[in-house]
């Protein structure tokens, strides 16, 4: 199968990033229906993903993976993961991507900003079947060698026009772990596994956060900067958003 028949038709969202541009591709893998948010950059941008650590990156998606292909998919991850960039005509080396069982189709995008300094968090979100609360709920889950699930319930990709030092990546996470538990405490969301408390997150969530290219690198952004604020508030809009889509 070429590639043109591979990719049956996709869809822009704009996003006022310079020399960035996002889309959702819906396209085959293996004769399945799926469908990709990817973000395409001009040029490498440095990427921390939750997955795979620092890298540099052209791309970074979230993909989704109906049921019919999920267990499949948990099966054989490792080509999984090289095929499915191949699928959208990308060398596997150059991108950076989460899987998830939520379509692209309830995908949330929320902005901050702040003077020169923007902030963008891209999410899809579902916790009907596997939010938990970190640290009461305990899992029968052992890893030992490969991946115990790749699969992520609640995904992130968090986009700024900011250079970010890797310390300021790192604490990024924080923050936007932090806003996402704000999110599901807001809603009323509760743990699967213990149903009279209220979950932290889910059991699968997984993140990338991007780096922009302008100015000196921010050193911090820890919760009394701007930019910490920025991702804050942008990642729990973008999470209450895509749970309520998803989850309804």
């Amino acid at each position: 199968m070429n590639e043109q028949r591979k990719k049956l038709s996709e869809k822009r969202i704009n996003m006022s990033l310079d020399e960035v541009d996002v889309r959702i591709i819906y396209h085959l893998y293996e004769d399945f229906k799926v469908n990709t948010l990817l973000v395409s950059f001009h040029e490498k941008r440095r990427v921390l993903s939750t997955l795979e650590g620092f890298k540099e990156a052209f791309y970074v998606a979230n993909t989704y993976t109906p049921p019919e292909l999920a267990e499949y998919m948990m099966q054989n991850l490792s080509e999984y993961k090289r095929n499915l960039p191949l699928a959208l005509g990308i060398d596997p080396r150059e991108i950076r991507f989460l899987i998830t069982a939520v379509d692209m189709d309830n995908l949330a995008v929320c902005e901050q900003s702040y003077e020169e300094f923007k902030v963008f968090c891209l999410a899809t979100a579902g916790a009907k079947d596997n939010a938990m609360r970190a640290g009461l709920d305990v899992t029968r889950y052992v890893e030992r060698d490969g991946d115990v699930s790749a699969i992520g319930t609640i995904n992130l990709i968090i986009l700024t026009n900011a250079t970010l030092s890797e310390g300021a990546m790192a604490r990024a996470i924080i923050t936007a772990t932090e806003a996402k538990t704000t999110a599901l405490q807001d809603l009323n969301v509760k743990s699967t596994y213990s149903p009279q408390y209220q979950a932290t997150g889910t059991g699968t969530d997984n993140m990338i956060v991007v780096s922009g290219k302008m100015g000196k690198p921010l050193r911090v952004s820890s919760g009394h900067t701007k930019m910490s604020e920025l991702i804050a508030f942008a990642t729990k809009m973008a999470v209450t958003e895509a749970l309520k889509k998803h989850d309804k």
